[in-house]
C-alpha cells in the first residue's frame, strides 16, 4: 500500500499541468514546455507577461517563438550537463523562459529561488554572454544550497591586501561582463562587485571557457586559487 502511495504521488507530480505548476511556484501565465527530461528539469515558458516579488518587482514578458527556437536547444544542452542528483541537492527542479528580464527596474539574465526550485532566464539577454550566464546563475543555487562550503570571508582572503568588495550587486555601475586582458585576479568588472558574484564569474568559466581559465591561471596566482577553490568545493558536494 505504501509503494502504491508514492508511485501515486509520483505520477500525480509527473502529470502537472501548467495551472498547477503555477499555483506550487505563484507565478502567473506559464505553459509547460518540457517536462520529461532525464535529469528532472521542467521547462515552461511565459505564455503572458508577468510580475511576482515584492511589490511585483520582478517582471518578463511574453516569450516569443523566435527566442525559444534560437535559445532552447543551448539552454537544455547546458542544464543537460548537470545530473538529478546534482540538482536535487541544489534545489533546481523548474526553469522559466521569459524575455526582458527586471528586477527593481534593473535588466537581469536570470533569478534564482532556492525555495521554489526555480531558475528563470531571460532569452533576450545579450547572446555573447548566455550561456555562461546559465551557469553563473546555477552558481548561484549551488552556493545558497552550501553556504558554509562556499564561505565568503575565505573567498575574499585570496585576494589581494586591502581590496574591498561593494555593498552588493547593483551599488556600482561597474558591472561588465567582458573578461579582462589583465586578470589581476578578477575576471571580469561584475567579478569586483561582491563575493558571490566573483565566485559565480569563475565558476561559469569553469563550465563554458575552461581552455581560456587554465591558461589566466598560469599567469594569475589569484585566479588560480580561485579556480581550485571552487573546484575543490563542488567535488565536496558530488561526494555528499
Amino acid at each position: 500500500m505504501r509503494i502504491l502511495f508514492i508511485l501515486l504521488i509520483v505520477f500525480q507530480f509527473n502529470s502537472l499541468k501548467a495551472d498547477e505548476i503555477n499555483y506550487l511556484l505563484k507565478i502567473p501565465n506559464l505553459k509547460t514546455f518540457s517536462l520529461n527530461n532525464e535529469n528532472g528539469i521542467k521547462y515552461l515558458i511565459a505564455k503572458k507577461n508577468f510580475k511576482i516579488g515584492v511589490q511585483n518587482n520582478i517582471s518578463c514578458d511574453k516569450l516569443e517563438k523566435k527566442n525559444l527556437d534560437n535559445k532552447f536547444s543551448l539552454i537544455k544542452r547546458n542544464l543537460d550537463l548537470y545530473d538529478n542528483i546534482f540538482l536535487k541537492k541544489i534545489n533546481l527542479r523548474f526553469i522559466i523562459l521569459c524575455q526582458n528580464l527586471y528586477i527593481s527596474k534593473i535588466n537581469t539574465a536570470g533569478i534564482p529561488d532556492l525555495k521554489k526550485r526555480t531558475l528563470i532566464l531571460d532569452l533576450e539577454f545579450n547572446e555573447k554572454y548566455f550561456e555562461r550566464v546559465i551557469h553563473h546563475e546555477v552558481f548561484h543555487l549551488i552556493q545558497g544550497s552550501f553556504p558554509e562550503i562556499f564561505n565568503e570571508e575565505a573567498w575574499s582572503n585570496l585576494n589581494k591586501k586591502g581590496f574591498k568588495y561593494a555593498d552588493c550587486s547593483t551599488c556600482t555601475d561597474k558591472l561588465g561582463l567582458d573578461i579582462y586582458k589583465n586578470t589581476d585576479g578578477f575576471l571580469t568588472e561584475y567579478s569586483k562587485t561582491i563575493p558571490s558574484e566573483d565566485m559565480a564569474e569563475v565558476y561559469s568559466f569553469l563550465i563554458t571557457d575552461n581552455k581560456n581559465l587554465e591558461k589566466i591561471k598560469k599567469i594569475d596566482p589569484i585566479i588560480f586559487k580561485k579556480a581550485e577553490f571552487i573546484e575543490s568545493k563542488i567535488k565536496k558536494i558530488n561526494n555528499l
